[in-house]
């Protein structure tokens, strides 16, 4: 069997059968068969470098006895990621595609605005003492700076660590909402209610769900499951919407009104006052 491939007419690899003799070329240097064991079986097939595999049109010749055929392709560029074994160094492309990045960037910076936008709220309508106001502050700049940084390498081209931790840096501090949701709820009610638990519970969901397709998309190039990050952000976004939601509404119905713990304490002191007298 002999077997010959070319690029524009020139011969780039080539193999001899009977001694089973492989010849490269110095441009070509990295020219191998995907496998030699399945040449009886007809695959030829041909691996290069990516930094070699310039675009043009190839062919692969194949003569066995008296039997001969040839194979002509025409390679083009493209913005696929190359994954597989290659070295990071020939990594190329983007991980996620465009839209995707936006989209996932674009949830984290509304989970930063809902989460700002019920702290006002709360602020505005309600006395919040300085030490917990001080470490919900902290707690919501620590995400967003974290958040941020994140952002910053994931939205980068490439399938490399620095695109992995970024994605990580996004996702992972999201926790941190978590609880800050159930401080701010505490200081609006005094004992959380089923509605407010569900919020909560809602948030904690899409979390999980986001974790999970973090894990998932990590190992993967391109990412398989990249909805299922998605969609778990989504629902933390729809979590910390319809809770800026709930305290807006709950805060109106309850203006100009003490919360329950406090309007139970208020008439028990006057009619201490009155009996004083």
């Amino acid at each position: 069997m002999f077997v010959i491939w070319k690029k524009q007419g020139e011969k780039i690899f080539s193999y001899h059968g009977g001694n089973k003799k492989l010849n490269t070329y110095p441009s070509f240097s990295s020219a191998r068969f995907l496998s030699q064991a399945d040449l009886i079986k007809g695959v030829a097939s041909l691996v290069l470098r990516s930094a070699e595999a310039t675009v043009g049109n190839y062919s692969c010749e194949v003569t066995e006895s008296n039997r001969e055929g040839e194979l002509k392709m025409e390679l083009k560029n493209s913005s696929v990621v190359s994954c597989g074994d290659e070295t990071p160094e020939e990594k190329c492309g983007s991980w996620f595609l465009l839209v995707e990045r936006a989209v996932i960037i674009s949830l984290m910076c509304l989970l930063v605005i809902f989460c700002a936008a019920q702290l006002s709220v709360i602020g505005l309508k309600y006395e919040i003492e300085s030490q917990k106001k001080v470490c919900v502050i902290v707690a919501l700049v620590i995400f967003a700076v974290v958040a941020g940084v994140g952002a910053a390498l994931f939205i980068q081209d490439g399938y490399t660590v620095q695109n992995q931790a970024g994605l990580g840096l996004t996702v992972i501090p999201t926790v941190i909402l978590i609880p800050l949701q159930y401080v701010m709820f505490g200081i609006v009610f005094d004992s959380l209610m089923q509605a407010t638990l569900a919020l909560i519970g809602l948030k904690l969901l899409g979390f999980i769900i986001a974790v999970v397709g973090f894990a998932l998309c990590v190992p993967a190039c391109p990412p398989l499951h990249g909805s299922v990050l998605i969609a778990g952000l989504a629902i933390m976004a729809i979590g910390s919407l319809l809770s800026l939601a709930y305290v807006f509404i709950m805060g109106s119905r309850m203006k100009d009104h003490p919360r329950p713990g406090k309007a139970v304490e208020e008439p028990l002191n006057d009619a201490k006052g009155v009996m004083l007298e």
